[in-house]
C-alpha cells in the first residue's frame, strides 16, 4: 500500500521530534541548573560543577581524561580548569611519571565547594525528576544510554 505524501511527511516530522525534545530538554536542564547555582550564590557554572564532580569521583586525572569523562573538547576543559585553579578549587600537579603532563587535583576549598553545592544539585535533580517513579527512571536511563551507544564512534562498538 503506497504512503501518501502527507503521511510520509508526518512520519518524518515525528521521527525528528525525539531529537528536538531531547535537545530542548538538555538545554532546559542546563539552564535550570545554572540558574539554581547562581541563585544559591555558588560562584561556579554548571560546567565547572561537572568537572569538580568528575574529580571528586576520580582524583588526579589528566586534562585529556577529564575531557573524555565530560565529553568536552580539550580547549574547553583547559579554560574550565584555569577558572577552577583561579578560584583555588583545583590545582595542577606535575605527573611524577611524565613531567610533561599535569594531574588535576581538588584543593581543600574544592572539596568544601562540592559539599556546599551537592545538596543544591540534589534538590534541583529532585525537581527535574519529580513525577517519575523508579521504573520510569530506569526506562529513561536505558533509552538515553541506547541512543548514546547508537551514536558512539564505530571503533568503540
Amino acid at each position: 500500500m503506497p504512503t501518501s505524501p502527507i503521511a510520509k511527511r508526518l512520519s518524518e516530522e515525528q521521527s525528528d521530534m525525539p531529537g528536538f525534545v531531547l535537545e530542548r530538554t538538555a538545554k532546559r536542564m542546563k539552564q535550570f541548573f545554572q540558574q539554581t547555582l547562581s541563585a544559591a550564590g555558588a560562584d561556579i557554572t554548571i560546567d565547572q560543577w561537572v568537572v569538580l564532580q568528575v574529580l571528586n569521583q576520580r582524583e588526579g586525572l589528566s586534562q585529556l581524561e577529564i575531557a573524555k569523562a565530560t565529553f568536552k573538547d580539550a580547549p574547553t576543559i583547559t579554560r574550565i580548569i584555569d577558572l577552577l585553579c583561579n578560584k583555588s578549587l583545583t590545582q595542577r600537579v606535575l605527573d611524577p611519571k611524565d613531567r610533561r603532563r599535569f594531574r588535576i587535583r581538588l584543593t581543600k576549598q574544592g572539596k568544601a565547594k562540592i559539599e556546599e553545592v551537592l545538596p543544591i544539585i540534589k534538590n534541583a535533580r529532585q525537581k527535574a525528576w519529580r513525577g517519575l517513579d523508579e521504573a520510569q527512571m530506569r526506562q529513561l536511563m536505558g533509552t538515553l544510554n541506547m541512543v548514546f551507544d547508537n551514536l558512539s564512534p564505530e571503533e568503540t562498538k
